[in-house]
This record gives C-alpha cells, sequence and structure tokens, in this order.
C-alpha cells in the first residue's frame, strides 16, 4: 500500500514539476477516492518551504460549488475533503479537470492548479426503463423484421462506458447491435421465427448491457413482447365426423345434436357463429334447423326413412374476424326405421276367369309384395283367405304366384272373393289386404238333369190333339250355351199294357211330341185306352255346350180310361160264327145310347128249358164284354121284360139266367126275355139281348142239346150262352163233376206250387215279401206300381178276351190287423179281409180311379174253364164282395200313398158269411190278362 502511495506521489510530484515549469500546476486524482487522500504536495511543487504554506496562508479560492479538495495548512498539501465523482463534476466530459485557484498570501500570488478526476468503472450501463413493452401482430409481421431497442447508457467514460448487449435466449428473437458513429451505437430485436399468438401469445426476453470496465458492470431491461393476435386459427371442431341415429317419427323442432367449436384466436376472431354450408340444398335445409349462437340443430320438418336412410349434413363454424376463418364438421344423421309402413300387395297379373276345369297348380294371379320398412319390420309374410281353393307359391323375394290349389267347380262357387293378406314383423305388426275377384267360367261339364227319372203322366183319352200332358224341365246349372237345354222324344217302343192287338210297334213320336224350348210335352193325335193303355217314352235333354251333354227321363203315360165303349155282347161258347155275328149286331144296335128302356135288338138268342125244372136251374148265360176298363167295364144284367115275377131271373153280374122256380105247365111253352146289359160309367151305356126259352120235355130238351152240339158249327137257330138240361140229366151232372174234379185238382196243383215257389224261389213271396217295381206312378189320383217279377202263361178258354185287367202285386209286407182309422183310406191287405157289398149306385174315389187306371175286367165263364158243358167256377168282374155266393172276391188299390198297390182276387166266395157247398180256402192270386192272340199272365 505503501508503494502504491509513493507511487502516486512521485508522478504528482513530476506534473507538479512539470505545472511549475509551464507556470500551472497539475494534479490528477481517481475519482471516489476517499476522504484524506492526498492529491499532492502543493507548497512544496509551489516551491515553498516547509511550514512556509501555513505562514503565506495557503488556501483554495473556492469557484461557487463546493470543493472536494482541500490543501493542509500544516502541510501545504492537497488532500480529498469530500467524495469525488467524475461523472457529476464533468459528466460525460473528458478529461474532468477541475480548475483550482491557490492564493497565497504574503505575498500574495495566485496560482493556478488543475486536478483531473479520473474515471473509475463505478456506474453500471443503465437502460432508460427496467421493462420494455412491445406488440408484434403474429402474422403481419415476417421472420427478419426488426424492432429497435434503447440501449443502455453508462455514466463512466471511457473503457468503462463501452458496452456490449446480450439478449436472454429465445428462438423467435436476436439482438443485432451496430455502431452508428464513435459515440452511438444502435440495438435491434431482430424476429428470427413467425409468432404464433396461440402458442406464445407473450415473450418476456431480458436485454444484457456490460460495460468494459474491470470488473465490467451490467445492467438488464425486460422486454415483454405481446404477440398481437391475428385471424390465423379457423374454428375447430372436436371431431371432424359426427355421426347420430334419430328415429322417423321424431317430432319436428326436436334438438337432437349441438355443435361446439373452439377458436385459438382471441377478441372478435375468437366469436364463432354456425351454418350449415353451401353445399346443402335447400331441400336439406327445409328439414333441418340450427342455432347460429348455440350451435343447437333441430328437425323442422318430418324424416322418412322410406325416403332418405341417412343425411350427411356439412356444417360450417365461423368467426368474426378479418377476414372471417371457417372450420367445417360433418354430420352424417341416420334415419332409423320405425314400423310406419304397412305392407303393400300390387296384383301384376290377373288371368280371369279361370275356367272351373283348370288343373291344380293354375296360376291364377302374379302378385308383389313389398314393405317400404327395413330389417324386421320390412319382412312380410303373406296367406290367403279363405285358405281353399287357393294358394300362395313364393317365386323370387316379394313376387309370389296365386295358384289353384283344389278343384273348381262353377256350379256349386261361380265367383270367389279372394283376400291376399301380408302382415311385417314390426311390434306392432302391420298389415294389408288386396281382395281379388276370381271369376269361374263355365265350362260344359254337367248334363242335364231332370227332376226326376221316371215321370208319371196321367191323360183321359179321347183327348183332342195338340193337349198339352206334361211340361218336362230339366236342369243344367251350367250357363250361357252349355246351360241351354233343347228337348227331344227319344225314340222307344210305344208299349204298354193293353197295346193294341195286331197293332204291331208304334215310335212314341207318332203319339207324342215336345216343345224343344220347354220341354212341353202334347199330344199329336187323341189317345185311345183300348188300343194303349201304357205309353213309355224317353224324353232327352241335351245342352249346346262343346261337346254336348244330355241327359234321359222316362215318361210313363197312363191312358185314363172313359167310358166311350158300351157292352157288347158275346156268342156262346162253341157256337156258329153267325149266331156270333148276329149277338154282334144285336149289341151294336144298341151301343150308340145309354139304356133308358125295352131296346128290342135285331137278333135273339134261344135256349130250352125241361118241364119241372127246379129252381135254380140255369139254362142259359148272357155273355158280354165292354171294351173299356174298370167300372166302365164292370157290366150288370138287368131283366127288363117281363117286369112281374116270371119263371127266370137273371144273376146281376154273372148273367146267367136260371129258373126263378121250378117250371110247370102253367108257365107256358115259350118265353121271351128282354135282357139288359149296362156298364158302371157316367154317363152308363148299355146293350139289349132278347133270349126265348122254349119249355120242353125233358127227353125233347136232351135232344135239342145234343143237335145243337153236333150242329154247333152251322146251326142257324143255335142260341147265345144256351145249357139245356132235362132229359140228358146224366150226362149234364157228369159233365159237372169232370169240372169239378179239373178245378179242385187245377187248385191243389196251383196251392202245391205257390207254397213251393215261397219256399225256395227268393223272390216268390209276392204277397208279403218286398220287391223291386218296374213302374212307379204318382199323381194327386194316388200312386200305384206294378211288379213283373214271376209270370206264368195261362190258356185262355174260347171266347173274346181282352186285357182289361191290370193287376198288381204288392211289394210291401201286409200290416198287423187292425182296425183303420177312420180318417184314412184301408191298406189294401184289410180291403182283403174286410169284404164289403157294392152300392148299385156305387162311384169311385179320385183315390180309387188310380188303381182303376188299368180297366179292370174278368171273362166270367171262360176263364179257368173245364168245358163247354162243365161246372164252372163263378167269377167277380170287380173288387168287393157281392151279395151272391157264387162271387169272389176282387180288393182294388185305394189311397193315395200307398208306394204299391195291387188288385188282388180271391178264389170262393167273396164273403166269408156265406156258406156253401163250394166254399173253398181263399187263395190270393194277381192276375194279368191280355187280349186274345196273346199269352195272358199272372204273377205269383
Amino acid at each position: 500500500m505503501g508503494e502504491r502511495c509513493c507511487a502516486v506521489l512521485r508522478v504528482l510530484v513530476l506534473q507538479a514539476a512539470w505545472a511549475l515549469a509551464g507556470g500551472q500546476v497539475r494534479y490528477s486524482v481517481p475519482e471516489e477516492a476517499k476522504a484524506g487522500t492526498v492529491v499532492g504536495r502543493l507548497a512544496q511543487d509551489l516551491g515553498l518551504e516547509a511550514g512556509e504554506a501555513e505562514a503565506r496562508r495557503l488556501r483554495l479560492v473556492a469557484q461557487g460549488r463546493r470543493a472536494s479538495v482541500e490543501v493542509s495548512g500544516a502541510s501545504g498539501a492537497l488532500l480529498v475533503s469530500s467524495r469525488l465523482d467524475r461523472e457529476e463534476l464533468c459528466g460525460k466530459s473528458a478529461p474532468c479537470a477541475l480548475r483550482l485557484e491557490v492564493l497565497l498570501e504574503r505575498p500574495l500570488r495566485v496560482f493556478h492548479v488543475q486536478l483531473e478526476v479520473t474515471d473509475i468503472n463505478d456506474n453500471a450501463p443503465i437502460f432508460p426503463a427496467a421493462r420494455r413493452n412491445l406488440s408484434i401482430a403474429e402474422l403481419a409481421t415476417q421472420p427478419g423484421s426488426r424492432f429497435p431497442l434503447e440501449g443502455a447508457s453508462d455514466a463512466d467514460i471511457g473503457a468503462n462506458a463501452q458496452l456490449s448487449y446480450t439478449l436472454s435466449p429465445s428462438e423467435h428473437f436476436s439482438l443485432e447491435v451496430k455502431s452508428k458513429d464513435e459515440n452511438k451505437i444502435s440495438v435491434l430485436l431482430v424476429l428470427t421465427k413467425a409468432l404464433d399468438r396461440e402458442t406464445i401469445p407473450v415473450h418476456q426476453l431480458v436485454l444484457t448491457a456490460t460495460d468494459g470496465g474491470r470488473p465490467s458492470l451490467t445492467g438488464t431491461m425486460e422486454l415483454v413482447i405481446s404477440v398481437l393476435d391475428a385471424n390465423d386459427n379457423a374454428p375447430q371442431f372436436n371431431q371432424s365426423v359426427y355421426k347420430v341415429q334419430l328415429p322417423e317419427n321424431t317430432v319436428p323442432g326436436t334438438v337432437f345434436f349441438k355443435l361446439t367449436a373452439t377458436d385459438n384466436d382471441e377478441g372478435i376472431n375468437r366469436e364463432i357463429y354456425y351454418t350449415f354450408s353451401d353445399r346443402i340444398s335447400a331441400k336439406i335445409q327445409d328439414l333441418f334447423k340450427i342455432d347460429e349462437k348455440l350451435g343447437e340443430i333441430r328437425t323442422v320438418g318430418e324424416l322418412d326413412f322410406e325416403h332418405i336412410q341417412s343425411y350427411d349434413l356439412e356444417m360450417e363454424a365461423r368467426d368474426k374476424g378479418t377476414p372471417p376463418l371457417s372450420g367445417h364438421c360433418s354430420l352424417v344423421l341416420e334415419v332409423v326405421d320405425v314400423n310406419d309402413n304397412a305392407p303393400e300387395v300390387w296384383v301384376t297379373s290377373l288371368s280371369v276367369p279361370v275356367p272351373e276345369d283348370a288343373s291344380v297348380g293354375t296360376v291364377v294371379a302374379l302378385l308383389s309384395v313389398s314393405d317400404r320398412d327395413s330389417g324386421t319390420n320390412g319382412r312380410v309374410r303373406c296367406w290367403v283367405w279363405p285358405a281353399a281353393p287357393f294358394g300362395l307359391e313364393a317365386t323370387f323375394a316379394g313376387s309370389y304366384s296365386l295358384v289353384l290349389r283344389e278343384a273348381l267347380d262353377r256350379e256349386r262357387v261361380s265367383e270367389y272373393e279372394v283376400e291376399v293378406r301380408a302382415e311385417d314383423g314390426g311390434a306392432p305388426a302391420l298389415g294389408a289386404r288386396r281382395g281379388l275377384r276370381v271369376p269361374v267360367s263355365d265350362v260344359n261339364d254337367n248334363a242335364p238333369l231332370f227332376a226326376q227319372a221316371v215321370y208319371t203322366v196321367l191323360a183321359r183319352e179321347n183327348n183332342a190333339a195338340g193337349a198339352e200332358l206334361a211340361r218336362l224341365w230339366a236342369r243344367d246349372p251350367d250357363e250361357a250355351g252349355n246351360g241351354r237345354v233343347s228337348y227331344s222324344v227319344w225314340e222307344g217302343a210305344a208299349g204298354g199294357v193293353g197295346a193294341a192287338a195286331g197293332s204291331g210297334w208304334r215310335a212314341a213320336s207318332s203319339y207324342v211330341s215336345v216343345d224343344a224350348e220347354s220341354g212341353r210335352v202334347w199330344a199329336l193325335q187323341p189317345l185311345d185306352y183300348e188300343e194303349l193303355q201304357v205309353l213309355q217314352f224317353e224324353v232327352r235333354a241335351v245342352d249346346a255346350g262343346e261337346p254336348p251333354l244330355c241327359g234321359n227321363a222316362t215318361v210313363q203315360l197312363f191312358v185314363l180310361d172313359e167310358n166311350d165303349n158300351a157292352p157288347a155282347l158275346l156268342p156262346p161258347a162253341g157256337s156258329a160264327p153267325e149266331a156270333g155275328a148276329v149277338a154282334a149286331e144285336a149289341a151294336s144296335a144298341s151301343s150308340s145310347s145309354s139304356f133308358v128302356g125295352p131296346v128290342s135288338g135285331s137278333g135273339t138268342l134261344w135256349a130250352w128249358a125241361a118241364w119241372g125244372a127246379p129252381a135254380g136251374q140255369v139254362v142259359a148265360k148272357i155273355r158280354a164284354v165292354d171294351a173299356d176298363s174298370g167300372y166302365n167295364a164292370w157290366l150288370r144284367y138287368e131283366l127288363w121284360e117281363p117286369r112281374a115275377k116270371g119263371p127266370f131271373r137273371v144273376g146281376l153280374y154273372s148273367g146267367e139266367v136260371s129258373t126263378a122256380r121250378p117250371l110247370d105247365e102253367a108257365d107256358g111253352a115259350r118265353h121271351t126275355l128282354l135282357i139288359v146289359v149296362r156298364d158302371h160309367g157316367e154317363p152308363a151305356r148299355s146293350a139289349t139281348a132278347t133270349l126265348s126259352v122254349s119249355l120242353l120235355e125233358a127227353n125233347e130238351a136232351a135232344l135239342a142239346a145234343g143237335s145243337s152240339a153236333s150242329s154247333s158249327g152251322s146251326g142257324s137257330r143255335s142260341a147265345l150262352g144256351v145249357d139245356v138240361g132235362g132229359a140228358a140229366a146224366s150226362a149234364a151232372t157228369n159233365v159237372w163233376l169232370v169240372v169239378a174234379i179239373c178245378a179242385v185238382s187245377s187248385l191243389f196243383l196251383l196251392a202245391l206250387v205257390l207254397y213251393g215257389a215261397s219256399r225256395w224261389a227268393p223272390r216268390a213271396a209276392v204277397l208279403s215279401g218286398p220287391g223291386p217295381t218296374t213302374l212307379v206312378c204318382a199323381s194327386e189320383v194316388g200312386s200305384w206300381s206294378y211288379s213283373q217279377r214271376h209270370s206264368r202263361s195261362l190258356c185262355v178258354a174260347d171266347g173274346a178276351a181282352k186285357s182289361d185287367l191290370m193287376v198288381f202285386s204288392p211289394n210291401f209286407p201286409p200290416p198287423p190287423p187292425g182296425a183303420a182309422p177312420k180318417d184314412t183310406q184301408p191298406e189294401p191287405s184289410a180291403l182283403l179281409h174286410t169284404p164289403k157289398h157294392p152300392n148299385p149306385d156305387w162311384r169311385y174315389s179320385a183315390s180309387l180311379r188310380a188303381g182303376m187306371q188299368s180297366a179292370v175286367h174278368m171273362e166270367e165263364a171262360a176263364v179257368l174253364r173245364g168245358g163247354a158243358a162243365g161246372p164252372e167256377q163263378q167269377w167277380p168282374t170287380v173288387s168287393s164282395a157281392t151279395a151272391e155266393p157264387e162271387a169272389g172276391e176282387v180288393s182294388p188299390p185305394v189311397g193315395a200313398g200307398v208306394n204299391s198297390n195291387s188288385w188282388t182276387f180271391k178264389f170262393g166266395p167273396g164273403n166269408s158269411k156265406q156258406g156253401g157247398p163250394e166254399s173253398k180256402k181263399q187263395t190270393q192270386v194277381s192276375f194279368l190278362l191280355r187280349r186274345k192272340g196273346e199269352s195272358s199272365q199272372y204273377s205269383q
């Protein structure tokens, strides 16, 4: 330290010496030297001796400001009295010299002393402000931009004031220092990297200034660089694509999504509003609406999954910067299907009408079924109602065929109302229905069908030509031409019971005609019962289809007898032809009118009787026949003259002339009898016969009978039906015995045959066993049938036989015996066991008239006759029990509704109450007699 001081003093002395030499003393002192520091030995340097400075009062002259140095009075040294601050004394001036005046009194002498204050590095660099704020726009300022900064100042001078600058590390900024001149430099802040406010909104840097002193001093200034926001950030969505699902039945006005976008800018650049992209069509914008501020999207219209399944909404978020920037996102709206659409059924093809003969599997219609919904909601199942006769077959997806599953029948169902039903798989399920009208076209598959297989028609004889007999109708369920029926007579035999002898076969079309359109049956000619009793023919009904079909019906035309024939007298058995001619002439003379009084014919019948013949002796038999039938042919014989009681009488129904009492001589030799034969028709018709009876002796009567028998072929006086007794009584008796034996034997054999047939033949029991009928007649007058199960030929004796008796065998078992109700007609079996006497004025009713459709007549004398001279079985001519003991019993059918009626004869007396030697066990037999030349039949 001492060495340093010595060095300083030595310098000062040298300077003083120099100053003295130049007339001025110069000293230098570093600033900030401590008080008391000797600047220099002023007195010595001024040449004063020691002590002289005090004596001469060496002092500094003040120059207006306080000096920082003083002169020591004792030593005369220049001392630092207070802090020296060069920067305060001189500022930036260099060098910093203080001019001091030193006054030396005694003698007064003034010395100028120059004190140089040397600089030391006592001042650090100082910036104008400790913090400097800068604002730099982030996009407007490009890298390389320079921003001037105020440099720091240093009160020192020289090297102590030479400053260097440094900047805190930064990737965006650097420092550039340039010297403007020797004394000034410029400090520039250089932008080396673009600023991003959103990344670093504020940059804080430290600028450091360092002087050149030793040690160096530094000064700092904080640079706060605020990055000004530029609208360089578009609004950003957190997703580029948003997906949302919305049911299609969403109510309009429903908010279904809210957009949120962010903008890293600030201020107005940060304010965002939401809109639809310009690329979205106006139609979609009509369905949706967005709140520009809140970003809420809501529905405006109704959604339809079947129309659009999804919407791709391009959304845009814009800020309010200048220029505005926008961000985009896509909102994919998937419309969720709701089962809001029912299935739809279309008929793409319909082939109608369907022929009724179409085969199973025929395609009737093609259907298309769809549902606009999807998934389960669009899965459709279909079926047909009713299930028959059609069905559905799936061809491919959504297509079905309506096919025929069962055979059709237009006559049963002519048109079908088919309903195709469809139902989807939604919850709840929706359905649809489609009605189809399927008409069935007709095919000629039905033949005309009559209501009855057999028609029974009743027609009275002598009808007018062209009269309508019946009306037939055949039903054909087909339509149009297939159901248009035409009628015609199918040729068949005009046969039947009672056909005219020798007439041969005649076609039915010669009797009747059928109207082709109406089916009316017309008579082409008057019908004659005596020629034709039953006409059976077929009527054919043919439709107009292709091919035509036909149906047949059998028509049984029964001719009802009218009383149009008078009784005709028959010649006696075995008589000459001329005798028969005489009788026929006599009968024809009176056949034109009813009997009203004695009518005399042109021929006379002769008979002989023996004197003394007992009462009841048959002397003759009047034989007559009526071509009519039934009651019209039921003959009765009456003795018209003489009216008074004579010796003869006539059997009412037998026509036998017998003695009423024994004959004596008083009766006279000849008797003329006028016999009237009448039928029971309305009005009645009659014929008369004149019988001349001669009374002879017994031997003469026998001779007359013998001669009559020998000349039966040519005698002109043969009498009609005369049998003579008397002298030939024994011969007559023998004949009667032979006839009786034959009759009894025949009955016995017949009984055996019937018994054997009933035992061994399965169809022999015709009286009680059921059997099929060949003809059924049902009309307003009754019902009856006849059967031809078993037939046998029966010989007919000479005489004009005719088929005026139709007999019908019953095919039902007889009911148990019992009283018939009063209000019902008696059964045939009841009539068999309950014979009744006829009333002379008896008329048959409509129910009985049904049984009289075929005339009933039986030849009384010629049937089952052993011979002309033998005894004969008495037969009735009509049903009912007669009062006469010889009469048999015939039961006509009575009562409508009986399924089978028959005319039944009983051999033997008709009345069980009337006894007699000739009473026999009753045997029931059914007969069918035909005309002469034809074999008569009877059925068992």
